[in-house]
């Protein structure tokens, strides 16, 4: 084994590992102070509300099954496939409640009704995907048992179109959520202490978990210099921001926020002052939770279990199953040729505007670090001057003047990238993955950034649906090392549904 780290004990995920919100949910209990009768009475009624949101998210995702199956069947009479059978509604009715049932167990069964979301919604759509399949997986024997034909047509149709609804139900559940805690109900308000990595990393898991019902009003920082900058939800786009005002923690300040929960992000806090704003929480009548120290780097590279309320961690690699490198190589082989024959004439026109555009090549290719440490050329469609140095700074701003008009075009729809299906054919890229360096910047990579190179790089990934995507790739190596510790094919699936939606919104 190689070194071993204890840190104080949480709720498994269904890996064995609780993300960061429900470490902080854990602490809940052991740090709570003597609360005052308001206190107790607003976590209470939260309580309560959970509870409600629990039940009413079940409830939806079994109509979105439903609503799911119908759609499916009606759009299987509409294109008359196959030996187009006619199927009563009691018929239909009865399969899609036993396949949502199913569903709601699965998603139950997965962790998918926790209150805490996580990285960017991917493992939302993720689960979805999975349980969707398992549950197709038990329906499918069931229907050549049953005394009532059911044509493959119009399975096959469900399995595609349920998941597209609860992706669609869960989004308008999320804005419903978000609406009823701007009026005011089922929320407590948070005040986070720490403007560092970890305090902004908190706050931007809670504002993206509206389900948890804990709204971050604001952050604090004993660094004078911070105050009056703003900390942004690291979301698709920084929509949603607070101040960080200036420390230290007191009743008042707890009092005049409003807050009923204090959450210390500062893991490294003496015991001395942690205990002085545990004070300061309880005489303000406000529960306290905090991030624990964690021994250990990045959860991306450890294995971890419970022992007796102690949470153990193993520091190493962390091994994809092979049948998931093969499921991934064949999905990136067949899609990459689907996606080459069916972007062909978009490609030929790009490639005369970028010749008319300006003079030089069509395509740009440039030595980029794949996996292992491996060289590879990657091509893209030219969207700067010719005379531009190959390993030039990469350009921040869409007005910088070495990009063409059409390149801006180009880039910002991220059209510029379609030949890298040619890498993916050629298995030095895959679809899903971090973004390939260049050497002198890999060469620079520090032991965390060095884990990046374990996996095959990818067109999209975690980091390209991020806000941080206008900062450098490697000085954002959070998303990068969640994806390659919970890496499957349903997430990898999930990430390519999340990166169509965000082209489509045109960010």
């Amino acid at each position: 084994m190689n070194t071993v780290g204890v840190a104080p004990a949480s709720d498994s995920s269904s890996k064995g590992v609780r993300p960061l919100l429900g470490s902080i949910r854990s602490e809940f209990a052991s740090a709570t102070q003597t609360l005052s009768g308001n206190s107790e009475k607003v976590a209470g009624v939260q309580r309560k509300f959970g509870a409600l949101v629990s039940v009413t998210e079940r409830f939806a995702d079994l109509l979105g099954v439903v609503s799911g199956i119908f759609a499916a069947r009606n759009l299987y009479e509409v294109l008359h496939l196959g030996r187009h059978l006619q199927y009563p509604f009691h018929i239909v009715a009865a399969v899609a409640i036993l396949f949502g049932l199913l569903f709601v167990y699965m998603m139950d069964w997965d962790g998918g009704y926790q209150r805490g979301n996580s990285l960017l919604r991917i493992r939302e759509t993720e689960r979805i995907l999975r349980a969707s399949m398992k549950a197709s997986l038990l329906v499918f024997p069931i229907t050549f048992l049953a005394g009532h034909l059911f044509s493959r047509w119009l399975l096959a149709l469900a399995i595609l179109i349920v998941p597209l609804f609860l992706v669609a139900e869960k989004q308008l559940f999320w804005l419903c959520m978000r609406w009823m805690h701007a009026t005011g109900r089922g929320v407590e308000n948070v005040l986070i202490y720490g403007a560092g990595f970890t305090g902004r990393k908190v706050f931007s898991a809670l504002a993206r978990s509206p389900k948890l019902g804990l709204n971050p009003v604001a952050v604090v920082d004993d660094n004078a210099g911070l105050t009056g900058e703003l900390v942004f939800e690291h979301s698709y786009s920084r929509q949603r921001s607070v101040s960080i005002i200036h420390g230290p923690i007191t009743k008042q300040m707890i009092a005049d926020c409003g807050a009923h929960v204090l959450i210390v992000a500062i893991p490294s806090l003496p015991y001395e002052r942690l205990s002085e704003v545990s004070a300061e929480a309880a005489a303000a009548g406000a529960r306290m939770a905090f991030v624990p120290r964690l021994s250990f780097s990045s959860e991306a590279t450890t294995n971890c279990a419970e022992v007796d309320g102690l949470l153990i961690s193993e520091l190493g690699q962390s091994p994809s199953p092979p049948a998931y490198e093969f499921a991934k190589r064949v999905f990136d082989f067949l899609s990459s040729i689907v996606l080459l024959l069916v972007a062909l004439p978009l490609g030929l026109i790009i490639a005369v505007l970028v010749g008319l555009d300006s003079s030089g090549p069509i395509l740009f290719s440039q030595l980029r670090i794949g996996r292992g440490g491996k060289p590879f050329r990657l091509y893209k469609f030219r969207s700067m001057y010719a005379d531009v140095p190959e390993y030039a700074v990469h350009p921040h701003q869409a007005e910088d003047p070495r990009i063409t008009p059409v390149g801006r075009i180009l880039r910002r729809s991220s059209l510029d990238e379609l030949p890298q299906l040619i890498n993916v054919l050629k298995g030095e890229m895959s679809l899903v993955g971090p973004r390939p360096e260049m050497s002198f910047i890999v060469e620079r990579y520090t032991a965390d950034q060095r884990l990046r190179l374990l996996v095959t790089p990818g067109i999209t990934g975690l980091w390209q649906l991020s806000a941080d995507r206008a900062f450098l790739i490697h000085e954002n190596i959070l998303y990068d090392l969640y994806y390659i510790r919970h890496r499957n094919f349903f997430m990898d699936v999930a990430i390519l549904l999340h990166t169509v939606a965000f082209a489509i919104r045109g960010i």
